[in-house]
Parts: structure tokens; sequence; C-alpha cells
């Protein structure tokens, strides 16, 4: 067999064996709390782990983990939702001592690829305000609720005619 050849069979089987892939992490102010998004693609149903931490001071602080245990300082402020594709961090009362490096690590069941992780340095001045559409993508019944009433909205607009 070619050597090319073989390092591109090599290759396509390793980026097939690659279960998912950290697509984006960001992070925006909700109020006086902290979320981040971390977006990924997914190409298996297997479980997916994650941990999300902070880095400063030149040291890692687990906030919240399905990996590894997290710090006492961050478990009664820190919560997790899960959506299709996406893992968001809720951290209440975000001050400038939560400022440092977010990092996302995700591990799907038998992705023998390893750990997918990103970061994002996060400070508190310069954050953007959380979207108005994304608030309602995270809590989708309000946005279930909206999308079953529109046709109730033009029924009642169309009799008043």
């Amino acid at each position: 067999m070619n050597p090319t050849v073989g390092i591109a069979v090599i290759l396509t089987v390793l980026q097939a064996a690659h279960c998912q892939m950290i697509k984006d992490l960001s992070a925006c102010l909700l109020g006086q709390n902290l979320r981040v998004d971390c977006r990924y693609e997914n190409k298996t149903d297997n479980p997916l782990t994650y941990e999300f931490s902070i880095t400063k001071d030149n040291r890692k602080h687990v906030i919240h983990s399905t990996i590894s245990v997290s710090e006492n300082i961050y478990r009664s402020r820190a919560n997790v939702t899960m959506h299709k594709n996406l893992v968001c961090l809720h951290l209440q009362s975000f001050t400038t001592s939560d400022e440092g490096i977010y990092m996302c690590e995700l591990r799907a069941t038998n992705d023998y690829t390893g750990n997918q992780i990103k970061n994002i340095t996060v400070i508190k001045d310069k954050l953007e305000k959380c979207a108005g559409f994304s608030l309602l993508i995270q809590n989708t019944s309000w946005l279930l609720l909206l999308l079953l009433s529109l046709p109730l909205l033009q029924a009642v607009d169309f009799v008043s005619l």
C-alpha cells in the first residue's frame, strides 16, 4: 500500500471516530448572572460529560462538572442546563472576583479521540448582555407557548374583521 494512501485512510478513520467537537464558546451577562454557552456538534447518541472551570492566579478551579468534583465556593452559585448541541453554565451573582479564563471541556462516552476543550477570557466590564432571543431559546416553554398561540391570535384578528 502506498504510504500516502495509508495516511489518508488513517486520517479519515480518526475523523469519523471523533464523536463531538466544540464549535463555539461565548459568555454574556443576564442581570447579575454570568452565562457561558458551549455549543458543540455531536455525531453520536453516546452520553456527554462536561466540565466548566476557571483559571485565575495560574490555578484551575472547577465550577460545575460531571467529570470531577466542583469546588465548594461555586456549588451553591452554579448550575448547568443542556439542550440539543448546547451546554450552558449559569453562575449567579457574578462579580469581578469571578473574572478569569473560563473553560468548557466535553467528552462523549467511547470517544477515543480525547476531550474537546475551548476557553474564553471573561471580564465583567467587557461582557455583553445576553440577547433576548437566546433567553427564549433557553426557556423553550415560553417559545413553545408563543408559537402555539400565533394561530389563535390570527383567528381572533380574523373574527374581529
